[in-house]
């Protein structure tokens, strides 16, 4: 198969777009489990593309139970190098609107109950992860969206919390306090992983609403939430078809050799098992 150099992870609606050409579905066994759904892959703007439902056709994974390593793992499979993940958001900031889009620079973790990296079993790595989002990506993907004409706002600081349920008003008053500027629920454990995997990954976050710290507002309810996430999508998919053919493979970015100098343990001590479950990912620094 012809390999794939984007991945695209979001919602079921993301990959029926226009010009999306020679269409397959592929279904990818990995070491942890099965991904989400089906993996579309089709040709975009001369790009063969990997589009992924985070949640399944018909959104029936919660953020807690989405296989992340699995998905990520997939998609590496596939030869994908650069990952645009399209995340729902809650704005944090007065001036960053409902249907605004945001490419967050930086991420703060208050998840608790994921699997956040694919060693352990015998292998210790420490990744760096002072720049969670890929510099270059992140670049692209501003550019594209001001070429679609969405109001977008470049770097920005998101909190992933565990969910499924929203905010208490004392935990978004915190976040705001804290200088964050929007808050999601499934940009982690992706973005670590994605580094682990060697992979560039940055955020389109869709700003959905305002949270609960906005008192002029209505309260967040699911039926907002999706009303203004299906308009942001529209919007979406015309960045990725802008974005798409600028990417090319990595060149001025550290994630492609995010493993390069992370492996501590010495190579003969890596259990065998945990060896071949990891090949993908080790094998170009163990051989």
């Amino acid at each position: 198969m012809e390999p794939v150099l984007v991945g695209v992870i979001g919602g079921s609606g993301v990959y029926e777009m226009e010009g999306l050409t020679h269409v397959e579905e592929i279904r990818v066994k990995t070491p942890f489990g099965d991904p989400s759904d089906a993996i579309i892959v089709g040709t975009l703007e001369g790009v063969r593309v990997a589009f992924l439902p985070r949640h399944g056709r018909g959104h029936y994974i919660s953020p807690t139970e989405l296989p992340a390593r699995a998905n990520i793992y997939a998609l590496k499979s596939l030869g994908v190098q650069r990952i645009i993940a399209i995340s729902a958001c809650g704005s944090m900031r007065e001036e960053i609107a409902p249907l605004h889009i945001v490419i967050p620079d930086q991420i703060f973790d208050r998840t608790k109950a994921r699997p956040s990296t694919f060693f352990g079993e015998g292998v210790v790595v420490h990744i760096s992860f002072a720049e969670p989002f890929c510099p270059d990506m992140r670049q692209k993907l501003y550019v594209a969206a001001q070429k679609a004409g969405a109001t977008v706002h470049k770097d920005g600081t998101m909190v992933v919390m565990e969910g499924p349920q929203f905010s208490t008003k004392a935990e978004s008053r915190i976040y705001r306090s804290w200088g964050v500027d929007v808050i999601g629920m499934t940009a982690l454990p992706e973005a670590k992983l994605a580094r682990e995997a060697e992979i560039c990954y940055a955020t389109l976050a869709l700003v959905t609403d305002y949270d609960v710290w906005h008192e002029s507002e209505e309260p967040v309810t699911v039926e907002m939430i999706v009303q203004n996430l299906q308009r942001n999508v529209e919007m979406a998919k015309k960045i990725i078809r802008l974005a798409v053919p600028t990417l090319g493979k990595p060149e001025t970015c550290p994630c492609p050799h995010a493993l390069e100098n992370a492996i501590i343990t010495n190579p003969a001590k890596i259990p065998p098992a945990t060896r071949q479950k990891l090949a993908l990912l080790l094998d170009k620094y163990l051989k």
